[in-house]
């Protein structure tokens, strides 16, 4: 059994981009539908000079301001989640919006998703505290499983 989260099955076609950027009342431009095609579809929490790096190998003309930005509106929107993580020193995106946390690969740098379900975590905190929710981070290596024969 794995905890990683699921890998991302298909893309959505602009059009779909488009629908979900209008249900959600942000104005598809074709720069916004671009960077949606590579964070919603393509990329596995990406940073913003990531998804400009992306933006640029397909040379379409956009600052790097223009990609925070609509990283930003996205966020705003629900569409993504921005964490901010020490070990990497800047924020990162991500299209996997329910509840889960992560795991960190310090050998190769990736992020993982966790399943929250898979996880217990028997908190003692005093009862007027209410959590709404948790961002855990937890940091290590990916063991390599070992085939039996």
């Amino acid at each position: 059994m794995t905890v990683l989260g699921k890998h991302k099955q298909y893309c959505l076609t602009p059009d779909e981009i488009e629908s979900r950027l209008k249900s959600v009342s942000i104005q598809p431009t074709m720069q916004r539908i671009s960077i949606c095609q590579y964070v919603l579809c393509e990329a596995d929490h990406p940073t913003a000079e990531e998804v400009k790096e992306w933006v640029d190998k397909r040379s379409l003309k956009m600052s790097l301001a223009t990609v925070y930005n609509t990283l930003n509106v996205l966020v705003s929107a629900g569409l993504l989640r921005e964490f901010k993580f020490s070990c990497l020193g800047k924020s990162v995106f991500d299209s996997n919006i329910d509840d889960h946390f992560h795991f960190f690969d310090e050998k190769s740098g990736k992020f993982h998703d966790l399943d929250a379900e898979l996880l217990t975590i028997d908190s003692k905190l005093p009862k007027e505290f209410k959590v709404n929710k948790m961002d855990i981070l937890f940091t290590g290596s990916l063991e390599e499983s070992s085939a039996s024969v």
